[in-house]
């Protein structure tokens, strides 16, 4: 069945590339309602933007979604990857300003309250998008790709990244995303920089509250951020997360196997556009008990958080 949170939950911290003050409150919504983002700092009439794929405007180094008023929220990939990766599929999100807190630039802040506060089934059957034949997309950068599963599969993922800095250098990483892997494996890995970029991005406006506290920040082989990396390939784990993120303004759960090749927001974005404009590479399914359980989030605990220091 499709799912709401329990009780509203609120999150305050600061912008990453703004660097303004940020507060935001998850609160529960009605089935078939889907994730909406509310603008408090606006008037009403404008002020809901739906967190949806073909909303997506072109942004650097983060998601950034408008609606035909002009509206925007920013930065929006952590924290719809933790309401698709603990299994919710409702929500009103409201925020008192254009960019989502980046808190500790992971999604495990987000994580913690929501299964905190629990997830509320509804009245109401899971739609998925079943990937039916390939569909993919390339640049000078990379590509990405999204191909049929396995038999019995929910979302699996592969990602390669490749970075002159040998503290990241290359990583690969596979996951299959059933069952609550994305809150062991993937939800505390935070954004990550050069620091040879961050001049370059500031003088952009961009990274304007980045911090050694909500980013890693490399060096050639060194660490600056104190404590280190949570896991030797974290960078590689936070791309997946961003990728979970946005392929969650699909609207609904994807079944199908997701494949990034130095992949960011923007081919993501392009992938599902790609997707959509092609009605015979997908369908939309009613979600039976069985394939429930391999969707992200389904039977996921509070203990199975990664414990970190």
């Amino acid at each position: 069945m499709q799912t709401t949170i329990q009780s509203a939950i609120t999150f305050k911290g600061f912008g990453l590339h703004s660097g303004k003050p940020a507060c935001l409150t998850i609160r529960p919504a009605e089935a078939d309602h889907g994730i909406w983002f509310v603008r408090t700092d606006i008037s009403a009439e404008g002020a809901k933007i739906p967190a949806r794929w073909d909303v997506v405007q072109t942004s650097p180094l983060c998601t950034l979604i408008r609606n035909d008023a002009g509206a925007t929220v920013s930065t929006v990939e952590h924290v719809m990857a933790a309401l698709a990766g603990c299994g919710v599929h409702n929500a009103l999100i409201e925020i008192d300003g254009p960019e989502v807190p980046i808190l500790d630039g992971s999604s495990v802040p987000f994580v913690r309250k929501i299964l905190a506060c629990g997830v509320k089934p509804l009245d109401a059957p899971v739609f998925v998008i079943e990937i039916l034949a390939p569909v993919s997309v390339q640049t000078d950068q990379g590509w990405a790709r999204l191909s049929p599963s396995e038999a019995g599969q929910g979302l699996e993922m592969d990602f390669h990244i490749d970075f002159v800095d040998r503290a990241i250098g290359r990583q690969n990483k596979h996951l299959n995303l059933a069952n609550g892997a994305f809150v062991r494996e993937l939800c505390d890995s935070r954004t990550f920089c050069r620091a040879a970029d961050v001049d370059a991005m500031q003088a952009a406006g961009k990274a304007l509250g980045g911090t050694y506290e909500n980013a890693v920040v490399v060096d050639g082989d060194k660490v600056l951020s104190p404590g280190g990396l949570r896991h030797w390939d974290e960078a590689v784990r936070h791309k997946m997360l961003d990728a979970l993120g946005d392929l969650a303004l699909a609207g609904a759960p994807i079944v199908g196997r997701y494949e990034g090749h130095k992949a960011g927001h923007a081919m993501t974005n392009a992938l599902l556009h790609e997707l959509f404009a092609n009605k015979s590479a997908y369908r939309i399914v009613s979600c039976d008990a069985a394939l429930a359980l391999k969707l992200p989030g389904a039977g996921v605990e509070r203990n199975e958080i990664p414990a970190f220091h």
